[in-house]
């Protein structure tokens, strides 16, 4: 099947050349584009903004409830999600110039193994920064910009990647289907296209099959005597009788 062999995974299985404005205008391109975007933001305004002194001692701590595990975690999620977008934007550009069909599987699996995972580790960084945010109750010198600005774009990066997992979804399950009606409709490599096909004998019929060679049929009878035959003449009748001693 034509669409079985030239699509697989969401590109042409034969490969080709890199086309940057196509590849710009992928969903994929644009949404980890934002993810990236969004990481920065995350990461780096909790680096900036996310640490205060306390009135007690000159210690730095965090501004979501003096919670440091809060602060390290979007940190640490932010930082990881930017280089997986860096990662994966190299491994969309890569990806139709592949012509092996089981190494895009294993590209198109670990994007939706790691979006996956990295939309519930966002949606856990939001629900974590929300609360602790809500149950702050020391705020001076604290920016409740920069605390808004990291709670929303944690809230942003759960909408980006869910669409990064739904479209490594569909292109993972596109893969499948392409490779399995293709596999499915081919012949097998083994048979003969001059071999005939095994026509069953007719059971319903009394009498078996005969296994002799047809005579061919003419126009003439094979069978027909020949057309000149000596004309016998009846005997004549004498009155001549044999003499009797």
């Amino acid at each position: 099947m034509e669409t079985g062999t030239t699509t697989v995974y969401g590109a042409s299985l034969a490969g080709g050349e890199f086309d940057f404005v196509k590849f710009i205008k992928q969903p994929q391109t644009i949404l980890r584009i934002c993810s990236w975007v969004f990481a920065i933001v995350v990461f780096a305004t909790v680096t900036a903004e996310g640490y205060v002194n306390t009135p007690e001692s000159a210690q730095l701590v965090c501004v979501f409830n003096q919670n440091d595990g809060a602060c390290h975690y979007s940190m640490g999620i932010g930082v990881i999600a930017f280089l997986a977008c860096v990662v994966f934007l190299l491994m969309d550009a890569y990806l139709p110039m592949m012509s092996n069909a089981q190494e895009r599987k294993r590209l198109v699996t670990a994007d939706l193994g790691f979006s996956g995972a990295w939309t519930f580790l966002w949606f856990v960084c939001f629900c974590l920064l929300a609360s602790q945010w809500a149950q702050t109750t020391e705020e001076r010198g604290v920016h409740p910009e920069a605390v808004r600005a990291v709670i929303a774009f944690s809230f942003f990066s759960i909408l980006t990647w869910g669409a990064l997992t739904y479209f490594a979804l569909m292109r993972f399950r596109q893969g499948v289907s392409d490779v399995t009606l293709s596999s499915a409709e081919s012949p097998p490599d083994h048979v003969s296209p001059y071999t005939t096909s095994y026509v069953p004998p007719d059971h319903t019929s009394p009498y078996p099959p005969s296994t002799y060679p047809s005579v061919p049929s003419t126009n003439s009878d094979i069978y027909q005597p020949p057309s000149f035959m000596p004309k016998t003449e009846p005997m004549e009748h004498n009155d001549y009788q044999p003499p009797t001693y």
